[in-house]
């Protein structure tokens, strides 16, 4: 494998620190990439919920205090237990909104609200149990099962960055989240402005990638959305309504809606939403590994799948939800070349800070879709393109691995193109079926012990036998 990097900047190594001057600028573009989905679950949640606008807001501070600190410690490391120290941005799982709407649901008011908490804490120390157990899964993923995987990533993102091209679903609710909202029609779906807007960020980016030297190129996505942001305000697409009357400080105090309720029917949901999770979380830690020419270890992974549910813990304890690593910043990593996992950190400092001060955080939330598009187009689609890199060193003469990779990539893309398949099945697999990651992720493991056995169970057997050396 080549570890170098084309135009080789500071940042080529996962463990160099970098000046200030640069950290600064190279954490807020993680940020910016992240900030969406961190925020859009607080809000997704408090309206089905209908929470006051002082109680979204007070989630929404909770999340991304919360998401700071489960960055920092994910990057930076604590102690040899937690953190993976690769630069890792962490975020609220959309995994977990299901279940969490259902368990909310189940009483009123904030009853309701302490019993999914109570979950998230429950889920959260169920994950520090597992996280040894789950990271040796490792050994059954080589580099057929790891290319379909992180391909798979890509793709199903890129729903997600075309969804902010078009500058947000093409329905939304008259009134209000929640089952009993009507859903209308988007005017402003697939706007042919907004798609400008977004293909200019694209452009700027490409641009900037192509032309500029040294760090500049590094920020290219940063490059991209500012220039985009700054047209948007000028033409009018920015509202900063919200920021005129967001407070300068505020305070994330733990268990402001009281004291959580255990149930342990709803902790053993929420925990399989943390089993689907970390099963994940392996999978954005191995398109990590190589695309930092880092390969992860077992031991690595199971410090980060420990992180993923301190994280969670520490979010049910704050008011806000389940933690993972958010794959958007791998592909981020993939376009700028920079590996330094104190990016990452500085990006966590940022969240932390952003959840302090409300204004700056309605500052950045202000920020339109579309803008957002044009930089998760190349973003997403780095990501898949690890994956094709990967499958590149697999020996396709062998026709039952082109079986393999088919059967599961369309596994995997059942949740993209049918949503709704799940909708005649038991709701307590939702959380499993509803993962086209995790679908690609079995498929592409069973079959490949099926088709290729022995070779696999003698390469598990050889990688156990060398994390038991290196552990010793």
């Amino acid at each position: 494998m080549n570890h170098t990097i084309s135009n080789a900047s500071p940042g080529a190594s996962a463990d160099v620190p970098l000046p200030i001057r640069q950290l600064l600028p190279l954490g807020l573009q993680h940020v910016l990439v992240m900030y969406a989905g961190a925020v859009a679950i607080p809000l997704i949640v408090g309206r089905a919920l209908m929470l006051s606008p002082e109680q979204v807001a007070l989630l929404i501070s909770a999340d991304l205090f919360c998401c700071g600190i489960a960055t920092i410690i994910q990057s930076r490391g604590l102690g040899g237990a937690f953190g993976i120290r690769q630069p890792v941005m962490m975020g609220v799982t959309f995994a977990a909104v299901p279940p969490m709407l259902a368990i909310a649901g189940s009483a009123s008011g904030e009853t309701g609200l302490r019993l999914m908490f109570g979950a998230i804490i429950g889920a959260g120390v169920i994950g520090l149990l597992l996280a040894k157990h789950v990271s040796r899964l490792v050994r059954y993923f080589p580099p057929i099962v790891t290319g379909t995987l992180i391909a798979v990533i890509g793709v199903t993102l890129m729903r997600v960055g075309i969804g902010w091209l078009m500058g947000g679903p093409p329905q939304r609710a008259l009134i209000a989240d929640g089952p009993a909202a009507r859903m209308v029609p988007n005017p402003s779906y697939a706007s042919l402005e907004h798609i400008a807007l977004g293909l200019l960020v694209l452009a700027v980016i490409i641009l900037v990638a192509r032309y500029a030297k040294g760090f500049l190129a590094n920020i290219s996505v940063l490059a991209g959305i500012v220039v985009g942001g700054a047209l948007a305000a000028a033409l009018g697409k920015m509202n900063f309504d919200k920021v005129a009357k967001a407070p300068w400080f505020d305070t994330v105090s733990p268990f402001a809606f009281g004291m959580p309720i255990f149930d342990p029917v709803m902790i053993l949901t929420m925990s399989l939403v943390m089993l689907v999770v970390m099963i994940e979380s392996t999978g954005m830690f191995l398109a990590l590994g190589e695309l930092c020419g880092k390969p992860v270890t077992e031991r690595g992974i199971a410090a980060g799948l420990r992180t993923d549910a301190l994280g969670t813990l520490i979010g049910g304890i704050f008011n806000t939800f389940p933690y993972t690593s958010y794959s958007q910043n791998v592909g981020l990593i993939g376009i700028t070349g920079v590996r330094s996992r104190y990016v990452c950190v500085t990006g966590g400092v940022i969240l932390l800070l952003l959840g302090l001060t409300p204004k700056m955080a309605a500052l950045v939330e202000s920020l339109p879709q579309f803008v957002l598009g044009g930089a998760g187009l190349v973003m997403f689609g780095m990501v898949a393109a690890t994956g094709i890199r990967i499958l590149s060193k697999v020996d396709f003469g062998q026709r039952h691995n082109g079986l393999i990779v088919a059967v599961s990539m369309s596994l995997g893309m059942l949740p993209v193109m049918a949503p709704n398949w799940t909708q005649h099945m038991p709701r307590g697999t939702h959380p499993m079926l509803e993962s086209g990651i995790l679908l690609a992720a079995l498929s592409a493991m069973l079959l490949n012990l099926l088709f290729n056995r022995p070779k696999a169970l003698d390469d598990a057997r050889r990688d156990a036998a060398g994390a038991t050396v290196s552990a010793e």
